[in-house]
C-alpha cells in the first residue's frame, strides 16, 4: 500500500480516512479537489487536472483523495496500487453532508484558492450547485461504478477495501500501523 485512492460518494468520508492513512503510513497526500478548485470556484479544465495529477503522483508514494472520472479516467487507478473506497450507507452521507456544509458556512472556514461554502450549499432545490442534491443524486451510481470496478475489468486486480461502516475504517487503519 504506496499508492493509494481514495474514492467514495461526496460526504462519504473519504478526505479524513485519506488524510488518516497518508499519515499512518507516512505519504504524501494530494486532494483532487485543491487541484480542481481554482478562486471563485472556477474549475479545471480536464487537461489542466489531468497535468497537475500527473505531477502530484509522479513519486512512488502517495494517497490520492477523490474520484473525478469524469475529468481524469482512470489515471490515478493506472498508478495506483490500492483504492479505498469508503461507502457508507445513503443515510450517513447526507448527515455528514448536511452537517459539514453548516459547519463550512458557519464558520466561513477557507477551502481550496480561498473558496468558501454558503448557506446555498443546503438548498435542495438548486441542483448542482447544492452539495445536498450532489451527494443524493450520485450515490447511487457512485456505489455501481465502484462495485463494477473492483469486481471486473483491469482495475479489479487492484487491492480493494470497501469501508462501510466506521469501524472498517479503524479495522484498516489498525492493520497499517
Amino acid at each position: 500500500m504506496r499508492r493509494v485512492s481514495v474514492v467514495g460518494s461526496s460526504g462519504s468520508g473519504k478526505t479524513t480516512t485519506a488524510r488518516r492513512i497518508a499519515a499512518a503510513l507516512d505519504l504524501s497526500y494530494v486532494e483532487l479537489d485543491d487541484l480542481h478548485w481554482g478562486a471563485n470556484w472556477a474549475q479545471a479544465s480536464a487537461e489542466e487536472l489531468r497535468n497537475r495529477v500527473t505531477a502530484a503522483t509522479a513519486g512512488e508514494a502517495w494517497v490520492v483523495d477523490g474520484n473525478y472520472q469524469s475529468k481524469l479516467g482512470t489515471l490515478v487507478w493506472e498508478r495506483a496500487d490500492t483504492v479505498v473506497w469508503v461507502n457508507p450507507p445513503l443515510w450517513r452521507v447526507m448527515w455528514q453532508s448536511v452537517t459539514r456544509t453548516v459547519r463550512r458556512a458557519a464558520t466561513q472556514e477557507e477551502l481550496w484558492s480561498g473558496n468558501r461554502e454558503g448557506w446555498g450549499g443546503l438548498m435542495f432545490w438548486r441542483g448542482e450547485d447544492s452539495i445536498l442534491w450532489w451527494a443524493w443524486t450520485t450515490y447511487g451510481r457512485t456505489r455501481d461504478r465502484y462495485e463494477t470496478a473492483m469486481s471486473e475489468g483491469p482495475y479489479a486486480a487492484l487491492d480493494w477495501h470497501r469501508l462501510r461502516t466506521r469501524r472498517d475504517v479503524e479495522r484498516l487503519l489498525a492493520s497499517i500501523t
